[in-house]
């Protein structure tokens, strides 16, 4: 086999477990070697439709299968799966099409609308829906996979080719594409393998979006590279998972704050058979002690995490048998990865004192795509990535995060990115400053405030102002709250003095 890559995975599993369930949705199973065998045919149905090495091939959807059978496809032919957050809207979906040329988007029937005006707009030349081909031009994905052969498929496939682009906006207010190699990727996934136990039994619960690096390379890659099951949802309800969890006997799963304390809120809870849960990861947002005091009393012990979509996402852990002792702290470096606290000269400090959190590794990303800029200033002289986080290390060596270089919003585990946000703003007729940060929210953990200046005359109301966004960013990123201002608070050179508006109307 010349695919030494994550696109053969499938195929080496089938190998030693054919019949083993490899995915679970909506109550049907598939095989490791159905899985296989799917992945092949769509390769083929995409290599007849002109997808060669390199070449990107979208993907617009709430949680489905496709996501794993659409990265192995792929990963079978050397080209590159692009996952798209399904909330995006239809500017924001043609931007990432456009910036990543794409040439084949597959799309959930749901999205068909925000799909065939973005494809149009970006060049995209084919559209797959995954549930029924609905206009002329559209193609049926199970339809293009039956008709498909089922021939092996050799490409040659290496671990420094890319595997897939995600993209995460960055502080510029621009999206940017992080490319993930089939290493990066490998290793991503042997992280959780190594320092969690994972085993061959393992039963996974995918519901928190496949979109996203968490559930993607923590929680399902892993679990299909020892030969477990993936059960997938198609989006998070507390009452439906506490159920799945009872019913497949769940042992490991992600779920950021909110998630968690919805299921804990739920009448059912109490109830739920939770025994089955060996671990379960709680990371993407400040995980508040309630949580892990309400699981604990339930017999779950919470793994708390860190990482970024830069690094695939694992850097830090925090072990379930270290929780109680280490409260607050991201835990540990992964196996394959190492972590470091720095100063601002690049010297790592002192046990107690603030410094830059950054991350080396092999699963940590290539680059940024076609942004050689962005990705230099990314990366220390001697290789090492710049989280932009700020963290505290004890003296064992566990690192609490603490605070932020960069302006990010977390809301509900969504990184929310303020420039992206007020670029828009500034775009509204009348609006001279804007400014947008993040103050707590006891649902969402962090929402996005937007701080406003105004040319003289000109009115802006909260409504306003949602309306106007509500075309042109997705939901999740649109500020909760609105402050009108005279001026805006800069410091000397200018910079918008966020901790200031933090401390005034948080």
């Amino acid at each position: 086999m010349r695919n030494q890559g994550v696109g053969s995975w499938p195929r080496r599993t089938s190998r030693r477990s054919p019949e083993q369930t490899a995915i679970i949705f909506r109550g049907n199973e598939i095989s490791y070697e159905q899985l296989d065998e799917r992945s092949r045919r769509l390769a083929h149905a995409l290599a007849e439709r002109g997808v060669e090495q390199g070449d990107r091939i979208a993907l617009l959807s709430a949680n489905h299968p496709a996501y794993l059978e659409a990265l192995f496809a792929a990963g079978l032919l050397g080209a590159v799966l692009v996952p798209l957050n399904a909330r995006l809207t239809p500017p924001e979906v043609t931007y990432a099409l456009a910036d990543s040329g794409a040439r084949v988007l597959i799309h959930s029937a749901a999205l068909s609308d925000v799909a065939a005006q973005s494809s149009a707009q970006a060049g995209a030349e084919v559209l797959i829906s995954l549930d029924g081909a609905g206009a002329e031009s559209i193609l049926d994905y199970e339809t293009v996979i039956a008709q498909a052969s089922a021939d092996d498929v050799d490409v040659a496939v290496s671990h420094d080719d890319p595997c897939f682009i995600m993209y995460t906006s960055g502080t510029t207010g621009h999206p940017k594409g992080v490319v993930l190699t089939h290493g990066s990727v490998t290793f991503a996934a042997l992280n959780p393998i190594v320092d969690l136990d994972l085993r061959s039994d393992e039963v996974s619960l995918v519901v928190a979006p496949l979109f996203h690096t968490a559930a993607l390379n923590f929680i399902s890659l892993p679990t299909l590279l020892k030969g477990g099951t993936v059960v997938i949802e198609d989006g998070f309800d507390a009452e439906r998972v506490l159920a799945v969890i009872e019913n497949y006997g769940v042992t490991y799963g992600f779920g950021v704050p909110t998630m968690l304390d919805a299921m804990s809120a739920h009448p059912s809870f109490d109830d739920a058979d939770l025994s089955s849960i060996r671990r379960w990861i709680v990371a993407a947002a400040p995980v508040p002690p309630r949580t892990l005091t309400t699981y604990a009393s339930r017999g779950v012990a919470l793994c708390q995490a860190y990482g970024l979509t830069e690094t695939g996402p694992g850097a830090l852990i925090l072990k379930p048998d270290e929780v109680e002792r280490k409260l607050g702290s991201a835990g540990k470096s992964h196996f394959f990865t190492d972590v470091r606290v720095v100063d601002a000269a690049g010297v790592e400090t002192e046990v107690g004192q603030r410094g830059e959190i950054q991350i080396s590794g092999p699963n940590v990303m290539r680059e940024y795509w076609n942004r050689p800029a962005d990705t230099a200033a990314s990366f220390t002289d001697d290789g090492w990535f710049r989280s932009g986080d700020v963290g505290v290390r004890d003296d064992e060596g566990f690192i609490t995060v603490v605070d932020r270089l960069k302006d990010m919003i977390i809301s509900g585990g969504e990184n929310i990115y303020p420039a992206e946000i007020e670029a828009v703003v500034l775009s509204m007729p009348g609006v001279v400053e804007c400014g947008v940060f993040g103050i707590p929210d006891e649902k969402w953990g962090e929402v996005g405030c937007a701080a406003v200046s105004l040319a003289p005359g000109a009115t802006l109301t909260f409504a306003d102002l949602v309306s106007y966004l509500s075309d042109r960013l997705a939901r999740y990123k649109i500020p909760k709250s609105m402050v009108v201002l005279a001026e805006i608070p800069r410091n000397a050179t200018g910079k918008i003095r966020k901790d200031r508006l933090r401390s005034i109307y948080a």
